[in-house]
């Protein structure tokens, strides 16, 4: 009885140092008969990410966070233990974010050629790949957690409350008065705009139909042009436009001719022209004598007596010669023998 009692005790014993053991394998993710790869990834911060955190690639836990330090250049470095056969991606990424609301976190793995919209994500796994690292150490990117959200939020809510108040403040009654006003005057604006704008059509209608006018008349020259070209062509055609062109020449040398005939006058003048300057001269003597009432001229000019003497004259000789026609036996006698 007390062997069976000893040999019940070292099974329990034995039991429970075999639920502990693998309560522990559990806990620490240790997967026996697996080998497992550790690889290195570089973040700014890591916000709540900590050692034992899992590491998961499209949802699925492939790992778990195996430690975290700082690194020289203001970076953190995380070493990522993966589970053996995990295809991993090509150019792998790391994003430490939130996995829960009660403050667990977890790496997800992603590929470079397919983060999330985010310009922030984005960035920092830009500048964690210009660092470099020959290629070990993965680019990594945190997300702010729930509580900076939350603390981010407040911020922006108490600023909005701040905003609003200055608002409130500055819209007083006086303030809403002018708005009110200001917005009547723009109605009345917006009126006036509207009736120069029917004025304005009424004026563009009317420019319109000049314009359309213009158009028909230019229209109507075009086609006279047209005729007018035909008309010409057809006068070419039948030799008019040559006749035309000859009785041009033949004008034109006239006009020469005509031109030359002149010249020789001229020239003709400037040859006698000590005789025409001494003809010129003899009738100015002579207006000269004759303004100054010198002379025969001057005197028949300046006195009217011979004037009214021979219209006189003129008057006796027409009456003798009405006389000669009545009585003409007066005046003459004829005899035969």
């Amino acid at each position: 009885m007390k062997r069976e009692n000893e040999f019940a005790v070292g099974l329990a014993v034995i039991a429970a140092f075999a639920v502990v053991v693998g309560g522990a394998l559990w806990l620490s993710n240790i997967h026996l008969g697996h080998t497992e790869a550790v690889r290195t990834a570089r973040f700014r911060t890591v916000g709540g990410l900590s050692v034992g955190n899992p590491v998961v690639l499209r949802g699925v836990r492939v790992g778990r966070v195996e430690g975290i330090r700082l690194a020289p250049g203001s970076w953190v470095e995380a070493d990522l233990k993966i589970y053996s056969g995990v295809a991993l991606p090509e150019r792998p990424a790391v994003i430490a974010a939130s996995a829960s609301l009660f403050g667990e976190w977890a790496a997800s793995l992603v590929s470079i050629d397919q983060l999330p919209n985010d310009p922030n994500v984005r960035a920092a796994i830009a500048e964690a790949q210009a660092a470099g690292g020959g290629g070990t150490k993965w680019p990594g990117a945190t997300l702010p957690d729930i509580g900076q959200l939350t603390a981010q939020a407040s911020r922006i809510a108490t600023d909005i409350a701040s905003v609003a108040a200055r608002v409130q403040t500055a819209f007083d009654s006086e303030a809403v008065i002018e708005l009110r006003s200001s917005i009547r005057d723009f109605g009345q604006i917006a009126d006036r705009l509207a009736r120069v704008t029917n004025e304005q059509a009424d004026v563009f209608g009317s420019v319109g139909t000049n314009l359309r006018k213009g158009s028909d008349a230019l229209g109507h020259a075009a086609t006279e042009l047209q005729a007018t070209l035909g008309r010409v062509d057809s006068a070419t055609n039948q030799g008019q436009l040559a006749a035309i062109l000859n009785n041009s020449a033949a004008a034109s040398h006239d006009l020469h001719q005509a031109s030359q005939d002149f010249r020789d006058f001229m020239d003709a003048a400037h040859r006698n022209q000590e005789s025409l300057v001494r003809a010129l001269v003899a009738a100015d003597t002579v207006m000269s004598r004759i303004a100054n009432r010198t002379g025969t001229l001057g005197l028949l000019v300046a006195d009217s007596t011979l004037y009214r003497e021979t219209t006189l004259t003129m008057i006796q000789l027409r009456q003798l010669l009405s006389d000669i026609q009545a009585n003409p036996r007066k005046y003459f006698t004829f005899s035969v023998f």
